[in-house]
Parts: C-alpha cells; sequence; structure tokens
C-alpha cells in the first residue's frame, strides 16, 4: 500500500511540474493527422465476372458479405414502388427454401441478412460463414418472389402511405425531391396509392431478370478470412451465377430554379411548418471537392450542435429543437438541403435566416474555432464508423467502383485536417445557392402560404399534393350561394337520421376493434345523456386505459395510475366526447363553425367547416358534398376518416375509422352497436 501511495504522489508531481512550465497563454497546436490503417484490398473475378474484393481483419471472428449491383437506377412511372418492392420480396422465400426457413436458419446461426433491389448484405460469426453463403446464393440465384407476399408488402407500403397527408416531414420530402429532380429524373418520382395499384409480379420478375447479373456486381467480403479462403467459399456458391447484358441508361442533369421558387404542401390545422431550402448539386464520390464541402456542410448545419442554423434558429431565435443541412455525393446528381421545422408565426422569418446563413457562409471566412470544432467532430465519427464491418465494406466498394486512390479513406482524416477557412469559403460560393434554390413548406396554408410570396422569383406560392404532385387549382371552391356552416350541419344531421330521431337518443353503446402494427385492440365505448361517458381500452383481456365522465369530474386510468380532472383542457375533451351527437350541441357549447368553401378529399368534394373550441383548440371538419355525410377530420394531432356508413335503428353510423397521428395508422372497425339499451349510472363510476 505504501508503494502504491509513493507512487501516486511521484506522478502527481512531475505532473505539476509539467504543468508548471506549460504557457497557457498560447493554443496547444494539433499533431499530425493519424494515418488510418484500413488493411490491404485483395481482388479477383469469377470466370462469369463476379468481381470480389477482400478485406482481411482478424481481430474479431467474424466475416461480412455484401453484395451489390453497379447499375443506372431505373424510371418507373405509374408503377414507381416495385422496384423497391422487389428488392423486400428477394427474402420471401426461393426454389428451395421458405421465408420461415430462412428466418429460422438465420436465426439459428446467430447471423444477420437484409435484400434490397441493388443487392444482400449478410454477417456472421466465421464458422458459419459457409451455411451463411448457402442461403444468400440461394435467395440470389433462385428467388422464388412469391405473389402473395407482394400483396401482403403492398398492403404494408399502402398502410404507410395512409399517414403522408397528415404528416408534414413526409409531405416536404416527397415534395423536395419532385421539384429538386423533376419527373424526367428516377430520383424525383414518389410512390402513391395510384402507382401501387399498377404493380404486379411480372415486373418485379423482370426487374430481377434484367439486373440481377455476376458481370455487374461486386461480392466485398470483410473480416476474418483472407483471399485464399475466399476464393474457395465464392467459387462454390457463386461460379454458377450466369452473366447477362444488363440495361444502362442515362437522365438529364437537373438544375436548380432561375431564381428562388417556394413549393407549398397544405397539412390542413397544423401548428408547425416543415421548412426546407434545397437545390440539386453535382458531386460524385471521390470528387477533389468533397471533404472540404462536407467540412463547409458541417459548420453551417451538418450535425454539429454548433452549427450556425443551430445556433440562430435555436440559441438565439428559439424558434425550433434542431435545425440541419446536408450535402451529398452521387455520380448522377445529389443536393443541398437545409432543414428544420417551426411554428407557423415564424414561417417566412425561418427561410430568411436559412438564407441568411447561407449567404453568410459565402460572404464571411468561418473562424479557425469553429473549423477545429468542426473537424474534431468528423474526426470522431470517422473513428467510430470504423467499427461497423458494414463501413469497411463501403470504403473498399466505393475504392474499386468509383476508382478512387486506394489510400483514400486511409487519408482521410490527415485530408480532413488539411482543410483551411479559405477551403471552406470556396466550397460554399461554389456548392450553395442560395438565389436559385427551392423553398419547400409542408405546413397550414391558410396561414402560412401568402408569407411565403415575397421569396419567389414568380412572386407566388406553387402548391402541390402530398406526394409532390403539382395542385392545378389550388384555390378552394366557393360553397353556393346562401350555404353557410349551418346548412351544411343540418343536412349532416338529416343524413344520418334526422333531429327528431337523433333526439330520442338517450343512451348508445359502441364495440370497436383497432388495429395497429400488427396488434388488435379492443375499444368498447357507452354514452349517456345528459353527460356520461366511459371508455374502456382493452388488448388481450387485460384493461390497458379506462376514460370517464360523470358529469362533475373526468378520470383517466392507466398502467401509469390515476388522474383525475375537474377542469382543464382534459376535462373538456371528455365532457365532450360525453355528448352522442355534438353536431346538435355546437351552440351550448361556445363551439364557433366557418364555411370554408369546397375541396377535394378522398376523391370526393366536400363542404370544409373550420371548427373552433373554447380554449383556442382547432379543427376542421369535411362533409360530402353529395351525401352530406362527414367523411374526414383533422385536428393538429392528426386526422380520423369515417366510412362505410350503414343504418343502425334509423340512425347511419360509420362502421370504419382511420385514425393518423404522424407516422402512426390505427384502423377501427365497429363490431356492434346498441341504442337505448338503458344503460343504468351506476356504470359510470370508476373506484
Amino acid at each position: 500500500m505504501r508503494k502504491t501511495v509513493i507512487s501516486f504522489l511521484l506522478i502527481l508531481f512531475v505532473f505539476s511540474g509539467i504543468n508548471a512550465q506549460v504557457d497557457r497563454s498560447q493554443r496547444p497546436q494539433p499533431g499530425p493527422a493519424p494515418v488510418i490503417q484500413l488493411g490491404d484490398f485483395e481482388r479477383f473475378d469469377l470466370d462469369n465476372g463476379l468481381r470480389v474484393i477482400v478485406v482481411e481483419n482478424r481481430q474479431v471472428p467474424v466475416v461480412s458479405f455484401q453484395l451489390a449491383l453497379d447499375i443506372d437506377p431505373v424510371m418507373e412511372g405509374d408503377a414507381k414502388g416495385y422496384v423497391s418492392l422487389a428488392g423486400s420480396l428477394l427474402r420471401e422465400g426461393t426454389e428451395n427454401r421458405s421465408k420461415r426457413e430462412i428466418d429460422e436458419q438465420i436465426d439459428f446461426i446467430g447471423a444477420s441478412l437484409s435484400t434490397s433491389s441493388t443487392g444482400v448484405f449478410a454477417t456472421s460469426l466465421t464458422r458459419h460463414k459457409e451455411t451463411l453463403l448457402d442461403i444468400m446464393s440461394d435467395i440470389v440465384l433462385n428467388p422464388s418472389l412469391p405473389e402473395e407476399e407482394l400483396e401482403r408488402l403492398i398492403t404494408q407500403t399502402r398502410s404507410g402511405l395512409a399517414t403522408v397527408s397528415t404528416d408534414a416531414s413526409s409531405m416536404a420530402n416527397n415534395v423536395s425531391r419532385a421539384v429538386v429532380y423533376g419527373p424526367d429524373h428516377p430520383y424525383g418520382e414518389n410512390t402513391t396509392m395510384e402507382s401501387l395499384e399498377n404493380i404486379d409480379i411480372e415486373m418485379i420478375r423482370q426487374y430481377y431478370l434484367d439486373h440481377f447479373k455476376p458481370n455487374v456486381a461486386y461480392l466485398v467480403i470483410v473480416g476474418d478470412i483472407d483471399a485464399g479462403e475466399a476464393r474457395e467459399v465464392v467459387n462454390a456458391y457463386f461460379a454458377g451465377w450466369e452473366p447477362g447484358e444488363v440495361p444502362t441508361r442515362t437522365y438529364p442533369t437537373p438544375e436548380p430554379p432561375e431564381g428562388r421558387r417556394v413549393a407549398f404542401a397544405d397539412r390542413s390545422g397544423a401548428v408547425q411548418s416543415v421548412v426546407m431550402v434545397t437545390h440539386p448539386v453535382v458531386l460524385p464520390p471521390g470528387h477533389e471537392d468533397a471533404i472540404k464541402v462536407s467540412v463547409m456542410n458541417s459548420i453551417l448545419g451538418g450535425g454539429v450542435f454548433s452549427g450556425r442554423l443551430m445556433q440562430n434558429l435555436r440559441e438565439d431565435k428559439g424558434y425550433t429543437y434542431g435545425a440541419r443541412s446536408s450535402i451529398g455525393t452521387d455520380r448522377l446528381v445529389s443536393r443541398f438541403t437545409a432543414r428544420t421545422e417551426v411554428r407557423n408565426e415564424v414561417t417566412d422569418s425561418t427561410v430568411t435566416e436559412i438564407l441568411y446563413e447561407m449567404e453568410r457562409m459565402i460572404n464571411e471566412p468561418v473562424s479557425r474555432h469553429n473549423l477545429e470544432i468542426t473537424q474534431n467532430f468528423m474526426t470522431g465519427n470517422f473513428a467510430r464508423s470504423l467499427e461497423s464491418p458494414r463501413t469497411m465494406a463501403n470504403f473498399a466498394l466505393n475504392i474499386e467502383r468509383y476508382g478512387l486512390p486506394e489510400d483514400y479513406y486511409a487519408t482521410y482524416l490527415e485530408r480532413l485536417n488539411a482543410v483551411t477557412r479559405e477551403d471552406v469559403q470556396e466550397m460554399a460560393a461554389k456548392y450553395l445557392n442560395p438565389g436559385n434554390a427551392y423553398i419547400v413548406v409542408a405546413g397550414n396554408r391558410n396561414e402560412v402560404a401568402e408569407t411565403l410570396a415575397p421569396f419567389s422569383a414568380l412572386g407566388e406560392v406553387e402548391f402541390y399534393d402530398a406526394f409532390g404532385r403539382p395542385v392545378e387549382d389550388p384555390d378552394i371552391l366557393p360553397a353556393p350561394e346562401g350555404y353557410t356552416a349551418e346548412t351544411v350541419i343540418e343536412n349532416y344531421i338529416e343524413a344520418i337520421g334526422g333531429r327528431e330521431r337523433l333526439e330520442s337518443i338517450e343512451d348508445m353503446v359502441q364495440e370497436h376493434t383497432a388495429r395497429t402494427m400488427g396488434m388488435e385492440i379492443q375499444i368498447k365505448i357507452y354514452q349517456k345523456n345528459p353527460h356520461y361517458y366511459l371508455q374502456k381500452m382493452e388488448m388481450g383481456g387485460m384493461t390497458l386505459t379506462q376514460q370517464l365522465f360523470d358529469g362533475e369530474k373526468a378520470v383517466v386510468v392507466s398502467q401509469m395510475g390515476r388522474q383525475e380532472f375537474t377542469e382543464g383542457a382534459e376535462f373538456d375533451a371528455l365532457k365532450s366526447q360525453a355528448v352522442i351527437n355534438m353536431e346538435m350541441e355546437y351552440g351550448n357549447y361556445g363551439i364557433e363553425k366557418e364555411l370554408l368553401g369546397i375541396e377535394t378529399v378522398g376523391g370526393q368534394r366536400a363542404y370544409k367547416l373550420e371548427v373552433n373550441y373554447p380554449g383556442d383548440t382547432q379543427a376542421f371538419d369535411y362533409y360530402c358534398t353529395d351525401t352530406g355525410l362527414k367523411i374526414k377530420t383533422v385536428n393538429p394531432q392528426g386526422s380520423t376518416t369515417f366510412s362505410d356508413y350503414r343504418e343502425v335503428e334509423g340512425v347511419l353510423v360509420p362502421h370504419n375509422m382511420s385514425i393518423e397521428a404522424g407516422p402512426q395508422v390505427l384502423e377501427m372497425s365497429l363490431d356492434s352497436i346498441q341504442i337505448n339499451s338503458g344503460l343504468d349510472t351506476g356504470l359510470f363510476v370508476i373506484e
């Protein structure tokens, strides 16, 4: 123990002496950038043209295989989505294995395997490499591409697309792709409900037959294996892969707009806007500017908290939680994008600040301190990325595919740390184009769109739907002369059964089944006049939540505990739920409504009503012009679509409801409904 203490004190003494000699008035000079040892690449080709790259790494007993097709992207047209589905379908079965057998065999050896439209990636322990390659080669050479699995994948995709019209982020992504790349480039296409309807299994099979050829493929092997072992196993599993001619394609390079353009997608009722400033960039992989551009973008907003967009929009203005920018490389065309989400009232100010920061990058040199922080951040990110075998595989693949120097990644840090302030400003002037960019916004048209017109060289805002398609006539059509919100509500009341019948309803019991993410939830709703409400949500026989209103208090019981309210938003929400037909009671609850006009919703013409509840809560309700029935309601939390109205004891009731909240969709079906069953008020008690 004494020896340990003496040694420790000695270390402190020496360290103190060193500190005493340091001149703290001078910033320490950075040492030379380390050279990263990535390992040597070995290459060989099979007779069928398959190019194999081997990166030996014996540190851990793991090996990964990345098969990548070097093919041109495909214009999918009115069947957009089939190429992605082809990649997913590869893993759904082969001529020798079902999907279940593939999953079980992969799980048994503790491996992972994923497929895409341009290849396969798989990894396992070294001792299982031949089992893994047997499965992987079977998928590549003998996919069954089962039609029934395609239908399942289309259904899943359709379910995902159902949320797009209420997800401002997805809307902005779709519009930005469409306007930056245009309709004549595959990067500008978006999958839609309509394009999914045009996809069939023959398209999938033809895509596979046309493109999965060894003579346009690379197989990158990284890990606990040498070139001799690799040659042996690759020949064993891929030598029988037949080569063939593969289609080649060329596309026009998208150009920036002449002056700024404003593209807007309407998310009715939104209280925030997704804002993007974006334009195309030509920057192929390995370009001499690539690292310098990456440093420039990181200083602007590429992930560093000290990035200028973050400091301006979050720290200084308080507009947002985060603001980022990105600029990538691509052999055809890439793009620059600055992106954030802000309150409606500061949307135009946010655009001004983003453009200001882009112009400042061009006009002002960055500080030496800011440059060093960014270089240190990027150095750390690069070092962490080397822990992934997939990163190593991509490095090797890029060197071979794009003809990069063999030491391109090994000397990355050296070139990163050689970037100067002058380089950063030069790259900003060369690759940022604030005067010729698309300003893409998804948000509340009524509150935001007009404020953006001054940014456009055309002096106007151009409107797009949720999937990036131009809206020819974005203006809402006027309602017929003499029509008011009251007219629409009265027509709705008459359509579902008439005021007399609705007023005779004293109580109602509904049982629903809700489905989301493969789960089923049972929802039971009890209502009794004048102010009784109980909702029970159950799954697998277990009660998840109960919500109650008994005229005096609102109670919410969940696995988190019990909450009770006698005022406030929760109280008001459950109080309104207790009303069986709220449309007949708007005046009694201080709810104001206004008819805005006619819009098209889900292919149906509908009257659009703005409904304002006490407490500044706003919603938009849509009533079909033909039937008078309510078909949709939209509020800041999401939307609900009503369909399949059926008569129950003289009242039309929707039997299907689709509830969308961000990326989540809850599909509800009405299983049973009872009217005037004589509910006892004792039911509306939670002990």
